[in-house]
């Protein structure tokens, strides 16, 4: 089944109309975004520091601080984008600030102080493994063009497919712009999930478990210049996950041979 047909029988079933799903579906998010990034927290640990504001013991607190930024973020994100916000510049500051308001960092440079909790961009060049993001001067002008391109390409009627092509396009521009010190990676799947939400489409997930195949895509898709391959590796997490969602979704609400049907759609981990 093409991922079309995944995201037409997602809505046909009404998946994203259960509260429940919608709530378990932006831990998900938030879970997977985080561990990306180094949190120790797992699933459960993060399913009851959101709902109930319980710290995990023996895990470090910054790793629920991180978790509940970007928790934050992400109800931002979506507000603004089931509203039509428009994506500017300073919209993608304000994912940013969020992400990392409580753990971001203060840097000294001969620029000044920049606090990087504010969303601000980078004042210096940085590097992740050996990628080399632009340098610090080109960062805002990139960062203009990168939400033109957007902006131009939303004013079209888009097919689903090239609404999702768009989100996962803005993912990778983004993050390979590095525009901030801090959440670059959170801030870029914000963005997809932003324009996601924006179409009214189910989010795509980047699945902790598939870290190591998520930065070869990225470094492959820079080193030959092939958009394609990103878009492919996006595909195939967003159908792995689409259908898992819809045969859970169908296991819990549908009768099944010598058992009573599901009372309905409330996810246990």
């Amino acid at each position: 089944m093409n991922l079309i047909k995944l995201i037409d029988k997602y809505h046909s079933l009404g998946i994203d109309q259960v509260i429940d799903h919608e709530k378990f579906n932006h831990i998900s998010i938030v879970h997977h975004s985080t561990r990306i990034e180094g949190s120790t927290l797992t699933e459960v640990e993060t399913q009851v520091l959101i709902n109930e504001g319980l710290t995990p013991k023996g895990k470090p607190l910054q790793d629920s601080l991180m978790v509940t930024d970007h928790f934050t973020a992400l109800q931002f994100t979506i507000e603004k984008a089931r509203t039509q916000t428009p994506v500017t510049t300073a919209l993608i500051q304000q994912i940013n600030s969020l992400t990392i308001r409580n753990t971001g960092s203060v840097y000294n440079t001969i620029f000044g102080t920049i606090d990087a909790r504010t969303g601000a961009f980078r004042k210096g060049n940085v590097t992740a493994g050996a990628t080399y993001f632009p340098n610090f001067d080109k960062v805002e002008k990139l960062t203009n063009a990168l939400v033109a391109q957007i902006n131009e390409r939303m004013k079209g009627r888009l097919s689903v497919e090239e609404q999702v092509s768009l989100s996962f396009d803005a993912h990778f521009n983004l993050v390979s712009i590095h525009p901030f010190y801090d959440g670059n990676g959170r801030t870029s799947r914000l963005l997809m999930n932003y324009i996601q939400a924006y179409y009214g489409l189910p989010f795509a997930i980047v699945l902790n478990e598939s870290k190591a195949e998520y930065i070869q895509a990225l470094n492959d898709t820079r080193e030959k210049d092939d958009i394609n391959i990103f878009r492919s590796f996006m595909t195939t997490e967003y159908e792995k996950h689409l259908q898992e969602e819809i045969d859970r979704f169908i296991t819990l609400t549908q009768p099944q041979k010598g058992k009573s049907p599901g009372k309905g759609f409330n996810l246990m981990f």
